[in-house]
């Protein structure tokens, strides 16, 4: 190894870890949380808290392995979901971006990790057969479980959405209609947290999260890591505008002039 090993392109900073691994890397450990804590459940998805205590306390009891092992995961994913938001901070700061976007974008992201491994750490203890032998505690688990992971993460992931998708459009950071999908989920994310009062609002649960999952892999592709990227797109995309234009142009007037010469003979 000598000296050369070190250096990098001239101008260009280091973008940190790449935004769509990380992305990636989380919404596949939610994934296999989902899946296999469902499998080893024999089939029984997550009882929710609505259902009352006795059958939350039965189905902890019978089925504590796969909520032990959906935890776990979904605790390992809320890991790289943080490194996302704090990759994707940087990333907008060093492409120029000096509104708050970025910082609320980060705000976001972290609060979505911290409120899915609250939310995993509750299903954790939730799958102790000590703990959940007393059904009110059991409800209480599954209540607390299911509003960090369910409101807590959603509305912090909208948050994180927004504070990507505004800067992108308005600087043509990515194109157009990522953006505006990213701000049309954040923004069904934000009022997500109506359903705290307001139960049939639920549905906008699962938009936020899984929506938000899929765009976050989509942006951590299409997000540059140096304007001049930005800059050298937009030339091209110029130039070849240009040009399309001067061949018309100049079919034209070739037109214009056959058309004369026929006249004139």
């Amino acid at each position: 190894m000598n000296a050369t090993s070190f250096e990098r392109r001239p101008g260009r900073r280091p973008s940190g870890p790449h935004l769509g691994i990380l992305a990636i890397v989380s919404a596949v450990l939610f994934a296999l949380a989902l899946i296999l804590g469902t499998a080893l459940a024999g089939g029984t998805g997550f009882v929710s808290p609505f259902a009352g205590r006795d059958a939350v306390a039965a189905y902890a009891q019978a089925d504590w392995a796969g909520i032990r092992v959906s935890a776990m995961l979904q605790f390992g994913s809320a890991v790289p979901l943080g490194i996302f938001a704090a990759t994707a901070y940087a990333r907008l700061r060093q492409l120029g971006v000096r509104v708050p976007g970025p910082a609320i974008g980060l705000f976001g992201g972290l609060t979505a990790s911290l409120m899915l491994m609250i939310s995993s750490l509750a299903t954790y203890a939730l799958s102790r057969p000590e703990v959940t032998a007393d059904a009110s505690v059991a409800l209480a688990l599954s209540f607390l479980a299911f509003a960090t992971g369910g409101v807590g993460y959603v509305t912090g992931m909208g948050l994180l959405l927004a504070g990507i998708a505004v800067p992108s459009l308005i600087l043509r950071l990515m194109p157009r209609w990522v953006s505006w999908t990213g701000l049309v989920i954040a923004a069904l994310a934000e009022l997500s947290f109506l359903s705290l009062a307001i139960e049939p609002l639920q549905f906008l649960l699962p938009i936020g999260r899984f929506g938000g999952m899929l765009w976050l892999i989509v942006a951590g592709f299409l997000l540059p890591t140096d304007r001049r990227d930005v800059r050298d797109r937009d030339a091209s995309g110029a130039g070849s505008g240009a040009g399309s234009g001067a061949g018309t142009d100049a079919g034209s007037s070739a037109g214009r002039g056959a058309g004369t010469e026929r006249a004139d003979a």
